[in-house]
Order: structure tokens, then C-alpha cells, then sequence
């Protein structure tokens, strides 16, 4: 099949691991992240790459270039290359979002179960995609 079509609300809620790839394209790449209570991505910037992140489920803060922004069910928030930014889970559930990197970041296929293992990973986008 050439693209991707699935029930992305049913994926991303039903996702455990903090970074999960679905699908690399060569300009846009799509991301499942689940982020435990209390947690974060971390601080960072990305020289590249757009990112796109829509919350299906939690409580969360969105920091960009030092502006913090509530988000819960239905948010949208679209971060530009170059800012930096966070997202934070500020509630007692897990934060359950999906996320678009244009053009990719990741290696297709990445699982990250926990933010630990992301840390510890050093992976970057080789130019392979899904297709």
C-alpha cells in the first residue's frame, strides 16, 4: 500500500511506549508518544524539522520558546524548526498523543518504551522510509 490509513485515535490511545514510528514518508513521518504521569520529552530543538503534535487523551503543558500553553483532549499545537520546546504531563494519566515531524527525524521503526531508552538511543532519520 502506498501511504497510511489507519484509526490513529484508536492507536494513539491505546499506545504504552513513550516513541513508537508508524510511518516514515520522505518529507513527514508519524510518531505515537505516551508520556507517564509526571513526565516529559525533554527540552529541545530541532534545526530541521516542524513538528505537529495533537493530544488525544491527559493533561499537559506545551513550552515553546518559553511560552507555556495548557493542552488536553483536542489540542493541536504545531512547533516551528528552531524553537525550543517541551511537553510536560501535569496530570494523573498518562499523556496520549500523536505527533508529525516534517521532514522525519527518527529511523522508521523506532520503539521507545520509556523515555530512558529514547535518552540512551542516539538514533537519527538514515533516509530509509516505510515504502
Amino acid at each position: 500500500m502506498k501511504g497510511y490509513v489507519d484509526d490513529i485515535e484508536r492507536l494513539t490511545e491505546a499506545n504504552t511506549d513513550f516513541r513508537r514510528v508508524l510511518y516514515t514518508a520522505r518529507s513527514t513521518q508519524l510518531v505515537l508518544m505516551a508520556i507517564p504521569a509526571g513526565g516529559e520529552i525533554g527540552e529541545e530543538v530541532h534545526d530541521k524539522e516542524d513538528q505537529f503534535f495533537r493530544v488525544e487523551s491527559g493533561d499537559g503543558e506545551v513550552l515553546i520558546d518559553g511560552v507555556t500553553h495548557k493542552v488536553g483532549d483536542g489540542s493541536a499545537v504545531i512547533v516551528p524548526k528552531g524553537a525550543r520546546h517541551n511537553v510536560r504531563n501535569v496530570g494523573a494519566e498518562p499523556l496520549k498523543l500523536y505527533t508529525l515531524y516534517s521532514p522525519p527525524h527518527h529511523k522508521d521503526g523506532t520503539v521507545h518504551r520509556t523515555k530512558a531508552e529514547a535518552d540512551a538511543d542516539d538514533e537519527h532519520f538514515d533516509g530509509k522510509t516505510t515504502e
